[in-house]
């Protein structure tokens, strides 16, 4: 995956365009992730119990991977990720625009 989670990302297009925020968990079967403070969705959820009152929850809908877009955290730029296999053969993601290393 080019995005994991606890990057930090930037949203590029949608109702929450120029957002920035830290990936919380990626659906890679859905090809989604929730991002922290964006997309923010409120459930009206029922007293389970007679005499208790209901609830409100808040929680970060997920957004597709295409509509975002990763900070580079060298550069500090919306970046494409590459992948370089580095010379202990491992896979290792690589900014497009200032070559450095991600992980």
């Amino acid at each position: 995956m080019k995005i994991k989670s606890k990057d930090k990302i930037i949203v590029m297009k949608g109702a929450h365009k120029g957002k920035i925020g830290r990936v919380l968990q990626v659906l890679p079967q859905s090809n989604t992730a929730s991002v922290e403070d964006i997309n923010i969705h409120i459930k009206n959820l029922k007293s389970q119990k007679k005499g208790e009152k209901g609830q409100r929850i808040s929680f970060p809908a997920p957004i597709p991977l295409e509509n975002l877009e990763l900070l580079c955290p060298k550069c500090s730029k919306p970046t494409r990720v590459g992948f370089k296999i580095l010379e202990s053969k491992k896979k290792a993601r690589v900014c497009k625009k200032c070559n450095e290393t991600i992980d």
